[in-house]
């Protein structure tokens, strides 16, 4: 059985999957779910909601893990967007965004003074999910904050249309289809 939680404060949070915007009142119970790139996805009697990261604290009794996040300090590469990209989940999925096959295409240009302009293209797993904007704005956030990125652009596509065959070894693990 999950663990009650009490929010310390009213905070902000998203709707999963519809995406709207609610406020959860200071005292409200929450039933944490899933804790992935940061970003805390909990139960309640309206649904199930996103608590962003930086709002996490207000979860009275949860401490966040250890996660791998990206490296703000260091070079800048191809593989550095990669691995920010990586700490990114849909808040119903407990798989990256990479492994899962939404990320389909990835930009680096030089912009001014030897930064970089990265853009991204992704998909989601349902052309009706509320959750793309939030999910490809966490996405942003986490390039954005690279060392030498000047500029992240997120995309969302749906050409071509996602399909489950597009999650990668690795994820299909996790969901436990191999």
């Amino acid at each position: 059985m999950a663990q009650s939680h009490t929010l310390s404060r009213a905070v902000p949070a998203t709707v999963i999957p519809a995406g709207h915007p609610v406020v959860l009142a200071a005292g409200s119970e929450v039933f944490i779910t899933q804790t992935l790139g940061g970003n805390v996805t909990v139960r309640t009697e309206q649904g199930l909601l996103r608590i962003a990261r930086e709002n996490a604290d207000a979860i009275q009794g949860y401490a966040p893990a250890g996660e791998a996040t990206p490296s703000v300090g260091g070079e800048f590469s191809e593989q550095a967007v990669w691995d920010a990209l990586r700490t990114c989940f849909d808040p119903e999925i407990p798989v990256n965004i990479v492994d899962l096959g939404l990320v389909y295409d990835l930009s680096i240009e030089p912009a001014s003074a030897g930064r970089s302009a990265v853009e991204v293209k992704m998909t989601l797993t349902a052309p009706g999910c509320g959750m793309g904007p939030v999910i490809a704005e966490d996405a942003r956030q986490k390039i954005a904050a690279l060392p030498s990125v000047e500029q992240a652009k997120v995309h969302i596509v749906w050409d071509p249309q996602w399909t489950p065959q597009m999650i990668s070894p690795a994820g299909r693990k996790i969901l436990g289809l191999e």
